[in-house]
């Protein structure tokens, strides 16, 4: 099973242990996604609230048949007092990083946040010095806009991050 097999589902009940390592593990975040101890019950209270759904943000289980790798995320950023774009994120278990799932997985989000919502642009921020990260949203189709300075605080210090989009008719829906 490779890569072609990726999918995104949502959550149910059964996935908030694996959902839960991402604060009780520091492995687990990585490098770029450990901001230090946090609530560890906020995942089983976001889905008891909505099922990690709601009008401002989202969340979806990316997974390999019956593999749970990690999940993406979305939120409401606004453009203008009357638009607005998606912002996205990923965050894949050790174990599943470097094998091209998060490519695959930013791709499919594109696509299902553009077949089901009217905005025109989809957007992802990374750290200046995550080149994985950065590599998989070009091969996911996201165009790199620019850098951020100062732009996100981890591990004591202020970091750069970059910036990327992928707007609606660079991405192919299904009909």
């Amino acid at each position: 099973m490779g890569v072609d097999h990726v999918s995104l589902r949502p959550v149910v009940e059964d996935d908030l242990e694996t959902l839960e390592r991402f604060t009780a593990e520091p492995e687990a975040g990585g490098a770029f996604n450990w901001l230090g101890w946090s609530d560890p019950h906020r995942w089983r209270r976001q889905w008891a609230e909505n099922g990690f759904f709601d009008a401002e943000s989202g969340r979806l289980l990316v997974v390999r048949g019956a593999e749970r790798l990690g999940f993406v995320s979305w939120r409401k950023a606004l453009t203008s007092r009357n638009s607005h774009c998606w912002n996205v994120g990923i965050l894949l278990l050790p174990e599943a990083r470097g094998r091209g799932f998060g490519t695959e997985a930013q791709r499919l989000l594109a696509r299902y946040l553009f077949a089901h919502t009217g905005v025109a642009r989809v957007e992802a921020v990374t750290e200046a010095t995550n080149i994985a990260e950065q590599r998989a949203l070009e091969k996911a189709g996201f165009t790199r806009e620019g850098v951020l300075r100062g732009y996100a605080f981890r591990n004591g210090r202020w970091r750069d991050a970059v910036i990327y989009s992928v707007l609606r008719d660079e991405v192919e829906l299904p009909d």
